[in-house]
């Protein structure tokens, strides 16, 4: 099977090491929030929006490794990495419940956030 000129292939092994790149920083953030909240007795209030900011940090970076690898459509890879990486964190957290999961709106808030800093840091590359 031939592939015309512009043609490319998903790129799938780009994608995993960018994800697992985005997964380490966000390990990272959440590791040194951790150590925070045990040593400051942070509020809920501000251990969530430092998981929140891990999450858009991440999901930034990701996007931005993935539009330097992909130069046509940066910001689509962004969006695509944004997409998996909540995708990947929607599904371990599902699995971790083991009970049905309420659909809030959080859920989408994090959906909305994680593709939109996907997207934006693929536009920055």
């Amino acid at each position: 099977m031939e592939m015309r000129q512009g043609q490319r292939r998903f790129p799938i092994f780009s994608v995993v090491k960018v994800l697992i790149a985005a997964y380490l920083v966000t390990m990272v953030i959440l590791l040194v929030l951790a150590g925070l909240l045990y040593k400051l007795e942070l509020s809920e209030p501000v251990v969530d929006g430092g998981i929140i900011a891990a999450y858009v940090l991440s999901c930034f970076l990701g996007g931005f490794l993935m539009g330097k690898l992909q130069k046509p459509r940066k910001f689509m890879w962004g969006m695509i990495i944004g997409l998996l990486y909540y995708a990947v964190l929607f599904g371990v957290s599902f699995c971790m419940k083991q009970s049905s999961a309420q659909v809030t709106g959080d859920v989408f808030t994090s959906l909305v956030l994680c593709v939109a800093s996907g997207m934006l840091g693929g536009m920055v590359a």
